[in-house]
């Protein structure tokens, strides 16, 4: 056997520096939580004359001494010896006979010794995160460990999260940071969101003018950028007001190193054919106007897209070995490629129905340049296709229904639904939190999600390949806020990847992410401060009771499907919006006459009061109404207007509440309420219930 050995400066600082923390030394305190532990007697104890071994050998063995060689604290890097004493010893054994996952390992840990088990070095890896959670300082000069047999593989393969560093460049050293933190949870894929309209953020030595002028603008926050009056243009890297940055190859090489050592695979994304703005500026002549600043998509009707491209991917795949390449494929407008005379051509010699079709055909081809090259393909659902190759892989962002069909298909599906994965929402009452792009996505509900859809089958449920959380950066412009926004909702992500449902409880786990958070702060992690916690308003859970309570209601003005909440009975059913409008309570309109409608009380009744409550999110543009109109009838023909209330709508209020209605004394069977947005704003009107007293 080889030997890996350290002195007790090595573990005391190894395990007492870095990962110690308050709480109960046992293995219901480890986040993810591990799939089977039972409890021994007694404590390892680790002192001077503690040993740490290892089997492993060549590159496995030298994955983890550079590992060890970044811990900031002192010891022996050298391996010595042959062989492993009886007691007072940790051993970390590669085994065939191990556990049988190839990500689990097992572990004892007896008052003699601490012995983890795998059959890979990934396993082991993975035990040595458990026993650094446990391990607890005894002394001033020593640790220990609660004795406990533990037997743990993770629930899925696939265990992520998207860094957006397009909106806002991170650093080098903010993307390390962020993977050791996700070593720490046992997360496995980082997905870098390397290209989007914001900047390109990665060398490519065939294109200079995109890191020499695409990955700059003349203003660092996005939002002003954004919706400047002159339009979002960019600028050279030399212009006095550049703001951006990239990644050269170099920076990209030791960040896969990086996050290798810590068995983490780095999967980028370059994007096609839409959110290309910023290529589109450098190069116009890959659009299908030619003119710099007119289209956010690629041509598809022209050949040197597909040139661009393919060598934009041949320098990438240079640099990441990742099994998947991630193509974006999302959000396309295909505005210019209807009018477009190459496409048409392309269209008519490829036999392409629509230009739909013609997304398809750009997705199968990348796919194939990919394949030839022994990659596969990785995008949003928006690439699904008839004839999407079968080793092409779906993330599925637009809820779950994407997914379904991929695996129906035989694709294997990432689940990563907007409504339980997209953490750039609020995770508590937004006027409490910075600025966000909207919604409100607390840990709880991260947590209560499940990756496998009820609607499959168990053997098509094996191609869920796993789950990810996705940070996008559009209004979070420092790293403070970015890990506000991370932690500590990317552990429960974590512990959504790799327990079993039936080992879950979030009362359990919230007070161990209570404990996980002072340990994250403690290594200079800003995190959420889940103690301090509002959460959902009083009156989202408590049903509210009044005179329309369960009465028709008549839509003169269509709500939008996609925001339909519980349908035509929405308005009525007594149930309360919370902080997001798209938590089923919240009925949305966007047609032209927004909200227009007649409430049945099904008998001339006497009123006091009418009135609704309005949300107004200025990101989605979501606001509140400029004008309100609320009218009553007893035989539903003539009218009378009670109230009409003319607001003045501003986008300064980014994030509010608003109640608007009627008080007096009348007396009618039918009520009409109205309300219209603002001309100028447009965007969607939501509101929850009609409250009648």
């Amino acid at each position: 056997m080889s030997i890996l050995k350290t002195s007790l400066i090595t573990l005391v600082s190894l395990f007492a520096v870095l990962w110690h923390g308050g709480g109960i030394s046992m293995a219901q305190t480890v986040i993810p939580l591990p799939q089977n532990s039972s409890p021994g007697t007694g404590t390892f104890r680790i002192t001077e004359e503690t040993k740490l071994y290892t089997n492993l050998k060549g590159h496995e063995k030298e994955r983890l001494t550079a590992y060890l060689s970044t811990i900031p604290a002192p010891f022996d890097k050298k391996f010595k010896g042959n062989k492993s004493p009886r007691e007072n010893v940790i051993i970390l054994q590669k085994s065939r006979d191990a556990a049988s996952a190839p990500e689990g390992y097992s572990m004892e840990v007896t008052p003699a010794h601490i012995l983890i088990r795998s059959t890979t070095d990934t396993g082991l890896f993975y035990g040595l995160q458990t026993l650094m959670q446990l391990a607890q300082p005894a002394d001033g000069t020593s640790l220990e460990v609660a004795s406990v047999k533990i037997e743990d593989a993770p629930r899925f393969d696939y265990r992520g999260l998207m860094i957006d560093v397009s909106r806002h460049f991170r650093s080098k050293e903010f993307v390390k940071k962020q993977i050791d933190a996700m070593a720490r949870y046992k997360l496995n894929r980082l997905h870098l969101h390397l290209t989007d309209a914001a900047g390109w953020r990665i060398e490519i030595k065939k294109y200079p003018r995109l890191t020499d002028f695409a990955a700059w603008r003349p203003e660092a926050n996005w939002k002003k950028w954004w919706f400047a009056d002159n339009g979002r243009k960019y600028c050279n890297e030399s212009d006095p007001k550049a703001q951006g940055g990239y990644y050269t190859q170099e920076d990209i090489r030791e960040l896969v190193e990086y996050a290798s050592e810590r068995h983490i695979t780095i999967i980028p994304e370059i994007e096609m054919p839409a959110h290309s703005e910023e290529v589109l500026a450098a190069y116009p002549e890959l659009s299908c106007p030619g003119e710099p600043y007119e289209s956010a998509d690629f041509c598809v009707g022209n050949e040197d897209t597909f040139s661009f491209l393919e060598d934009v991917l041949t320098e990438v795949m240079e640099l990441f070995p990742s099994e998947y390449i991630h193509v974006g494929g999302d959000e396309a407008s295909k505005a210019t490629w209807a009018t477009c005379p190459k496409c048409a051509k392309r269209m008519q010699d490829e036999k392409l129905k629509d230009v739909d079709a013609l997304q398809g055909y750009l997705i199968n081809r990348i796919e194939a340049f990919l394949s030839r090259h022994n990659r596969k393909l990785l995008g949003w659902d928006e690439i699904m296709n008839d004839s999407l190759a079968p080793n092409a892989a779906v993330m599925s962002w637009r809820g779950e229904e994407g997914g379904i069909n991929a695996v129906r298909n035989g694709h294997r599906a990432i689940m990563t639904p907007g409504t339980y994965c997209y953490i750039d929402q609020y995770q508590d009452a937004p006027y409490s939190q910075p600025e966000a792009i909207g919604g409100y996505l607390p840990l709880s509900k991260i947590y209560s999600y499940n990756p496998t859809p009820e609607a499959l089958t168990e053997e098509e449920s094996r191609l869920i390949y796993g789950v990810q959380a996705n940070l996008w950066a559009e209004y979070i412009q420092t790293d403070e806020h970015y890990e506000h926004m991370l932690y500590p909702r990317l552990m429960a992500l974590a512990e959504v990847g790799w327990s079993r449902p039936d080992r879950k409880s979030y009362a359990h786990f919230h007070s161990r992410a209570l404990k996980e958070i002072e340990w994250l702060r403690s290594r200079g992690y800003h995190t959420f401060p889940l103690k301090d916690e509002i959460g959902n308003p009083h009156n989202a859970s408590q049903p509210v009771s009044h005179l329309a309570l369960g009465k028709p209601v008549k839509y003169n003005a269509p709500y939008n499907p996609n925001y339909q909440a519980q349908g035509d009975k929405t308005l009525t059913d007594g149930k309360r919006g919370g902080w997001t409008y798209s938590d089923g309570a919240w009925q949305g309109f966007i047609s032209r006459d927004r909200l227009d409608v007649t409430i049945d009380l099904e008998a001339v009744t006497e009123l006091r009061s009418i009135s609704a409550d309005f949300i107004q999110v200025v990101g989605p543009e979501v606001f509140l109404p400029r004008e309100i109109i609320i009218s009553v009838s007893s035989d539903g023909t003539d009218y009378n207007e009670v109230k009409r209330i003319e607001h003045e709508t501003s986008t300064s209020e980014v994030f509010t509440f608003r109640n608007f209605g009627w008080e007096g004394d009348t007396s009618a069977r039918y009520i009409r309420f109205q309300a219209r947005a603002d001309k100028t704003l447009g965007g969607w009107i939501f509101t929850d219930e009609i409250i009648v007293k």
